[in-house]
């Protein structure tokens, strides 16, 4: 069982009910610049050590949206605490946008749990979809040593790439300091916030990567960025060229010759249409647009957590 380094935080625990019964609006302190900080969390009322699940709120959202309450409900049904953290809001300004700031509150707020809640710091499991999905592939950069499995939903990769695919500029421009080209300073930020810089620290973490075939044409994230992050931590033999990415991104179909009949009754009608696994890693194309499949990211979660299980029963643990 992996051991932690735990952060010392203090905590007030602001209690007020939420929509969810069990689900509460809590502050806790982060370690980034000792300003309180809000999430909505779930702790269960037992002694047994629990796993905890970490979702993050999408590009615009904050830490009361209820995108992922079907995840929310799923741990509080098996009792396994939640939180939500609201991680300086949305992405529209330099304090947020997976800033210094943000990885700090993600990880303070893992503290938080486990200083409230007996947590099994082997089975901490991280989930978010767009711009959610973007700061999961952050912090699976950033701090590896955290996640035992990360879940990320049509997920931005590369700042730069995105604005040059002219999707929420404005917001980009704002949290960056200007467009690209403006200045090194400007350059360094679009570097410093992108998941692709650091990802190849998580080669080993178990990556679950998913997009929509259509996302792009109909969303607002291209393919590509989840394509490219997989890229990042996958085997050399594994990767996916510059050409079947472009095929992919441009026809919104999969390449002819890496068509096979794919079987995921998790993911519902929306099937996967590829899927490739190197090492830890597994990138997902399925038959949809911009969006999660709160399903699929469950099962996923549940599979890599009993595999888990199993291994630790095997070592004796």
């Amino acid at each position: 069982m992996r051991t932690l380094l735990i952060l010392l935080v203090s905590v007030a625990f602001v209690p007020r009910k939420a929509d969810c019964d069990s689900l509460m609006d809590i502050q806790y302190v982060s370690s980034a610049d000792e300003t309180k900080q809000s999430a909505m969390f779930y702790a269960p009322d037992t002694v047994d050590a629990v796993p905890l699940v970490v979702a993050l709120h999408t590009w615009s959202g904050n830490y009361k949206q209820n995108f992922h309450s079907a995840i929310a409900q799923w741990c509080m049904k098996n009792g396994w605490a939640y939180i939500h953290p609201d991680f300086r809001g949305p992405n529209t300004r330099p304090e947020a946008t997976g800033s210094e700031l943000v990885v700090k509150d993600i990880v303070s707020a893992v503290e938080y749990a486990k200083k409230t809640t007996r947590i099994d710091s082997s089975a901490i499991y991280l989930v978010g979809s767009s711009g959610g999905g973007y700061t999961a592939l952050v912090m699976a950069g950033h701090h590896p040593e955290i996640w035992a499995g990360v879940s990320a939903w049509v997920p931005i990769s590369d700042l730069k790439a995105w604005y040059d695919q002219g999707r929420y500029r404005s917001s980009v421009v704002a949290s960056c300091g200007g467009v690209p080209g403006d200045s090194d300073a400007v350059d360094e930020q679009y570097r410093k916030r992108s998941p692709l810089t650091y990802l190849a620290n998580a080669k080993g973490v178990k990556l679950h990567i998913n997009a929509g075939i259509n996302d792009g044409h109909t969303g607002s994230v291209p393919i590509s960025h989840s394509l490219l992050a997989f890229n990042e931590v996958a085997a050399p033999k594994d990767r996916l060229s510059k050409e079947d990415i472009r095929f992919f991104v441009e026809k919104a179909e999969v390449p002819p010759h890496l068509k096979v009949q794919i079987s995921a009754p998790s993911y519902g009608k929306k099937q996967p249409l590829f899927r490739r696994t190197s090492g830890t890693a597994t990138v997902v194309i399925f038959n949809g647009g911009h969006e999660l499949v709160a399903n699929a990211a469950i099962s996923w979660i549940q599979t890599v957590h009993k595999t888990r299980e199993k291994a630790d029963e095997a070592d004796g643990k």
